[in-house]
């Protein structure tokens, strides 16, 4: 897998993601232990000193990826805030996991489940809640 971009994450953010993996049973979903990761690599920020242009939680967000050549336009929720809408994408999915703490521009690959990789980029981030002062979502 190719060298992964720095990410940037909310304390806060950090915080609730613990919380969430430490509550799910072991192996419970494929890709927690990337999101770990994900987590123990990240530089971490208070929420009033994350640059606008970092996907957060409850960031949507324009993305493309390469196999597909598709944009996509999801909000990046928490799994217990999907509601069927097709607008909205858990963390805790493969795609989700792979935008958290990535910057306009940034590339990168992610296993997918079952085997292979996706390769991610971000094209915009529409809406950022800690952009519009919105700390403690």
């Amino acid at each position: 897998m190719n060298s992964r971009p720095h990410i940037i994450l909310t304390s806060q953010d950090l915080d609730r993601l613990e919380t969430l993996l430490e509550s799910l049973p072991a192996n419970a979903v494929p890709g927690s232990a990337e999101l770990q990761a994900e987590l123990e690599r990240a530089e971490i920020v208070e929420s009033e000193q994350i640059p606008p242009t970092v996907v957060t939680m409850n960031s949507t967000v324009r993305f493309s990826i390469d196999s597909s050549g598709q944009d996509f336009r999801l909000t990046l929720v928490y799994p217990k805030d999907v509601d069927g809408s097709g607008d909205k994408i858990s963390v805790l999915a493969p795609v989700g996991s792979a935008l958290l703490g990535l910057s306009t521009g940034d590339e990168i690959e992610w296993p997918r489940p079952g085997g292979g990789t996706i390769k991610v980029r971000i094209e915009e981030i529409i809406y950022q809640p800690e952009r519009e002062g919105k700390f403690y979502r």
